[in-house]
């Protein structure tokens, strides 16, 4: 599993470095082998290979007359980007998906279970924040959290 959170810097060819606790597993797992794709939350998604390729059967699987898969369909299999470690455990991240997630110099890499997320640094600081203080006031879980103690 893919965990914690490390604070990264792009070069100025937006490359980054996968931290080395992570890049033996990628390696292991999927040759180093990495798809890159958007999500919602203005983030980029990074998968080992043969994790996306399970979810992208299953993003394809989905009804193509259904507005909502389509449009995760044409966002997620849309954008997706293979892309192999170098030697020197960096991604070389198109400059289409740095515009998209507004990534420059400073970046923050999350930790998923089977994936990544990297964020722009002062925004993944805006929304933890903004989630930290929705926490407090309360919500209502759903229902497959209600049983579960932290």
């Amino acid at each position: 599993m893919f965990r914690g959170a490390t604070k990264l810097s792009l070069d100025d060819k937006g490359r980054m470095v996968i931290p080395t606790r992570h890049r033996e597993r990628l390696r292991e797992e999927s040759d180093g082998r990495v798809v890159v794709t958007v999500d919602r939350d203005q983030c980029l998604l990074i998968y080992p290979l043969p994790e996306w390729e399970t979810l992208e059967r299953k993003l394809m699987s989905l009804p193509t007359l259904h507005a909502e898969a389509r449009r995760l369909q044409r966002l997620m299999v849309g954008h997706a980007t293979d892309l192999q470690l170098d030697g020197h455990g960096r991604l070389l991240l198109p400059a289409e998906l740095r515009e998209f997630a507004a990534l420059e110099r400073n970046a923050m890499l999350i930790g998923q279970g089977k994936r990544f997320e990297l964020w722009n640094e002062a925004r993944w600081n805006e929304r933890r924040d903004t989630w930290l203080k929705s926490e407090r006031s309360g919500g209502d879980l759903p229902a497959e959290l209600e049983s579960l103690s932290l």
